[in-house]
């Protein structure tokens, strides 16, 4: 399914009914079908919507790369619960998808009935290395976004900083069923949104000293293995009101498939208590 939203077709997938959608949103380098192991269990009981990022996935991709900005797919996400007519939400946004539904829940607060914060941090990621980010990009612009998801694939076996979460999965199911998804989500992603979006998780506002407004309930979800997360996904948790920390053993940065079952119980908690 597709909608228009600010001036380019956003993707996205639904499953289930319900008054109040719950809605998921990827991060950078990601794609809706970082959900889709979850999407029918969840459907069962809610309503879910997960769309593609500008620059992301199936959805379109800008003509001027100025619009790849945090501030523009916040922009984006709102647009899109505007062109399906969704007054309210339960929001998750997961990496980059939680920077930019931080700042939906502080531009639109009556439009976030709860957030689910997940593997994400308030400010610039300080430990994200600005040469192999221009590099990469590099690489991306002259070669293309296949060239550089056939480049991380090959240095994956000798990574020293690939978690063991993530080697777990690509265990579990497959070598060919892993890199499927992993490529795909790479290659489908515009290099100028890699480029420009990769160098805004450096360089983005720091929004730790606007925490205290948000009003939503919140649950911040971190994989316990998710070591560069774990102290901002506690800042997170110190700095709203009220807010929920919830980590996830075993899991790292992905731990709706590192930790599925123990993810999937938080958010059916998460979801209770915010219909309560």
């Amino acid at each position: 399914m597709r909608v228009r939203v600010n001036g380019v077709e956003i993707a996205y997938d639904e499953r289930g009914r319900g008054a109040r959608p719950f809605v998921l949103v990827h991060g950078f380098t990601g794609f809706r079908g970082d959900f889709a192991t979850q999407l029918d269990l969840l459907g069962e009981e809610h309503r879910v919507l997960v769309p593609d990022l500008r620059g992301h996935g199936a959805s379109g991709w800008s003509a001027d790369p100025a619009d790849y900005t945090l501030a523009r797919l916040g922009e984006d996400l709102l647009g899109f619960l505007d062109a399906l007519d969704v007054a309210d939400c339960d929001l998750l946004g997961h990496s980059m998808g939680g920077m930019l539904a931080l700042r939906a829940a502080l531009a639109r607060p009556e439009r976030i009935a709860s957030l689910v914060l997940m593997n994400t941090a308030p400010g610039p990621l300080a430990w994200v290395d600005p040469g192999q980010l221009a590099l990469a990009s590099r690489v991306a612009s002259e070669a293309g976004m296949t060239a550089l998801a056939t480049i991380l694939r090959m240095r994956a076996q000798d990574d020293p900083q690939r978690g063991e979460p993530d080697r777990r999965v690509e265990r579990e199911w497959g070598e060919e069923r892993f890199w499927a998804w992993r490529t795909a989500r790479i290659e489908a992603m515009d290099p100028a949104a890699y480029a420009a979006l990769g160098r805004a998780l450096i360089e983005q506002e720091d929004l730790s000293h606007r925490l205290g407004a948000i009003r939503a309930r919140t649950t911040v979800l971190v994989g316990e293995l998710d070591a560069e997360f774990r102290a901002p996904a506690a800042a997170l948790a110190r700095g709203i009101p009220g807010a929920h920390l919830v980590v996830l053993p075993g899991a790292g940065h992905q731990p709706q498939h590192e930790a599925p079952a123990a993810w999937r119980a938080a958010i059916v908690e998460h979801l209770a208590r915010a219909a309560g």
